[in-house]
Parts: C-alpha cells; structure tokens; sequence
C-alpha cells in the first residue's frame, strides 16, 4: 500500500488525513486516485467497503478550488451513504473551505435550502431531492466540474436512473465524472456511454471478489412459522459479534425487532418508516453498543460499519443482486464474515438463482431449533415479511410495485415531508 503522503498531495490535504487515521491508500484508492487527479472520466467495479469515498473525495479536494456556485455533486440512493460521505467530507475541510451540504428526502427542504444558500463547495445528496431543488431554482449546478455517482447498480436497481440521467443531462459538458458500482450490469455502462467522455474502466478484485469473497454462505430450509425459531438458533449456535437482520418489509422489522427485544437481545431498528431523527439514532446506537440491526433494504444501504460478522436474511431476497447488496454489509476492508439466508420450503428454487447469478456456492445447515419451537411472531397466512397484507409498508421505493408514475408523485409530496402512504422514504 501507498502511503498518501507519496501520492502528490498537497501538505494541507496530507495533515487533514493524517487528522481521521488515513495513511495509506487501500487498493480503490491506490487505482483511482492518480487517474482521476489527471481528469479523465471513471467507471469503477468495486465493493462498498473498499475506500471508495476516498478514492473519489481525496482527488476532488486535491483540485477544488473557492467557487460561488457547488463545484462538486456527488449523487447516491439513501440519505445514510449520503450522510456518511459528508461526515467523510467535512472532517477533510482545510482552512475555511465551506462545510459540505447534504440534501435528502423526509428532511426539511427549507432548511437544504438556507444551507445552500451559503454557497458550499460540495453537494450530496439523493436524485429525488436533487432534482426538486433544481427545479425550485435553489440547487445551480451548471458550473459543477466534479460529478460522482456512488453505489451506481443500487440508485438504478431503486428505481432512479431516470432521475439520475435528468440531473446528468444539466450538468455542464465540460466536467470531470466519476461512476462507482458493486457491479456492472450494461444499464449503467449504457449511461456512461451519453453521458462520460472517453472513460477508463477500473475493476478491483475479480468479479467474485467484488460480490462474495471473504463471505460464508449459509442458508436453512423451514417451515414458515419457524423462522423467528431459526434466527434465534443460529444466533446460538454461531454467536455473531454484530450483525444485520434483513427483513422484507417495515411491518416484518417492527415485529421481529419487539420479539428480540423481549428476549433480552441488544437490538435496534431502522426502517423507512421510522423518523429520520429515530433512524440516526438507531444507526449511532448500533455502531457504538448495539449487536443486532433489524433494517429493510432501503434503509441498510449505504451502511458502512466496521466489524459486521453476519448478516441474516431473515427474508430471503426476491432478486439475487438484492442479496449481494445486503451480505456486502459484511466482509469489510478485508476482513471475513458469514451470511445465512432463511428460506421458506416455497422459496428452494431462490437460492438457485443466488447461486448462479452470483457465482457462489450456498451451504444448506440444519440448526437445533427444538427449544424454540413453540416461538411464533407471525400467524402463517400473513407471514414472509406481512407482505401478503401489507404490501402499504413495503420499503422499496422505486422498485417492486412502486412504478414510475406512483413514485414521481411521492417525490412531489416530499416537498411537504409527509409521503408516506405508501412507507416510502429512502429519498
């Protein structure tokens, strides 16, 4: 590895990472940083967890310059990667640099707005609030030289590429672009046809290596009703230090979070229909002392947390790149991690699709469930996350059932910050 301060870097920028323990460059970083510090466009294969907001921020604060109008506009899919790229940002400021600015749905515009108006360098944010920004005239980004876009497959999988490609077409041509991906589906290579200059495509790690090294996949066939039972015996059988309970909707988090709570585990949960004020909370408590986040997967995105041992499908995902997103919350920065997937004896043919999509071998175990087995949390017919009556609480904007249509007019009455007919609030 390279040490920063080897990299060409200016004193100032070199101190500020020396200030948040960055030494030396992670393989992302080492790749990326020298390319992009000579302007050319970028389309990066790698996986959350790699130093890829470093890879993209420590160049762009190396070439920023005091603009009255954002320079930089760094557009993700959830307001937790978008708070965590400017907490990132911020403590990298040198001398009066202006703080960066976050904008995102569920929060008040006016007051995005006012932060705005102080004229800040950098702007991250998610398409929707983006985009109603823009058109109140409040966001400019005609002179932006720096655009990125983070956690690419994700915002289009979520329903946002048209949102994205309309933010992209007012962008000015003359700008720098920087495009980062978990994986590389041709949607997102088509994109950066129209819209990046001549650019250079970077993939760290093999493909396998991207998705699912460094993980133990685990999955367990049962019943239905025995899936609260299932959850509470691996977690027995394999005591994780801290892991992450998927589930498929609010209504499925909030019940299996209440039943853990009742058995004296340290649980906490996070989900789109919580407060963001109560989803930070959540966050903060589950990085500093929690040991099991219960979230859907709107809400985990973009959660960059060190020391993840498991993550636990508690509803296995419909879509296998959908599971590649949530075990990537595990095996950070080169560390190992399990993932166990709980499949109902309806969904066998699930793990066959994970499998080879994702070019990885699922190992079937059989847990000792048998003191559990009179737990329930859910009566059968309404059970698989409640989506059978509750399809109202399903966190997935933009993606199953939501539609473009119904999603548009939900972004319009964020402006009001109160959407939530349909539970949505990722953007």
């Amino acid at each position: 590895m390279t040490n920063f301060s080897e990299m060409g870097l200016n004193h100032q920028l070199v101190e500020a990472l020396k200030r948040i323990k960055f030494l030396k460059a992670t393989d992302v970083q080492e790749r990326v940083i020298p390319i992009a510090l000579n302007g050319k466009d970028l389309i990066v294969r790698a996986k959350t967890g790699t130093g890829k907001t470093g890879a993209f921020l420590i160049p762009i604060k190396q070439m920023s310059k005091p603009s009255r109008a954002p320079e930089t506009l760094v557009i993700v899919p959830t307001r937790e990667l978008a708070l965590q790229i400017t907490t990132v940002a911020n403590k990298l400021r040198m001398d009066q640099e202006p703080e960066v600015v976050t904008v995102y749905g569920g929060a008040s515009i006016n007051n995005q707005i006012s932060s705005l108006r102080r004229n800040p360098r950098m702007v991250v944010g998610t398409p929707g609030r983006i985009l109603d920004l823009m058109e109140r005239g409040d966001l400019r980004i005609e002179r932006i030289r720096f655009l990125v876009l983070d956690e690419a497959d994700t915002m289009f999988d979520m329903g946002f590429i048209e949102d994205v490609e309309t933010i992209l077409e007012q962008t000015p041509k003359e700008k720098q672009t920087l495009l980062f991906s978990a994986t590389m589906p041709e949607k997102i290579v088509n994109v950066a046809k129209r819209h990046m200059h001549e650019f250079e495509m970077l993939q760290i790690g093999d493909e396998e290596e991207v998705v699912v090294s460094k993980i133990k996949h685990l999955y367990a066939v049962v019943d239905n009703r025995m899936k609260f039972a299932t959850l509470l015996a691996y977690v027995d059988a394999m005591d994780p230090k801290k892991a992450i309970i998927f589930a498929q909707t609010q209504y499925a988090a909030d019940a299996i979070f209440e039943a853990c709570k009742k058995r004296g585990m340290n649980a906490m949960v996070m989900h789109g229909g919580l407060s963001q004020a109560k989803r930070e909370h959540a966050l903060r408590l589950f990085k500093t002392e929690g040991k099991f986040l219960i979230a859907t997967n709107v809400a985990a995105r973009g959660i960059d947390i060190a020391g993840i041992s498991d993550i636990i499908n508690f509803d296995i995902p419909d879509d296998p790149h959908v599971y590649v997103h949530r075990v990537g919350r595990s095996a950070r920065m080169n560390t190992n991690g399990r993932a166990f997937t709980i499949v109902g004896n309806e969904q066998r043919n699930i793990i066959r699709d994970i499998e080879y999509m994702n070019k990885i071998k699922m190992e079937k175990i059989i847990l000792d469930t048998h003191k559990y087995k009179d737990i329930f949390i859910f009566k059968r017919r309404s059970f698989h996350g409640g989506q059978q009556q509750h399809h109202g609480n399903r966190d997935n904007r933009g993606g199953h059932g939501g539609g473009r249509q119904n999603y548009r007019k939900e972004r319009r009455n964020d402006n009001r910050g109160h959407y939530r007919q349909r539970g949505y609030s990722s953007n």
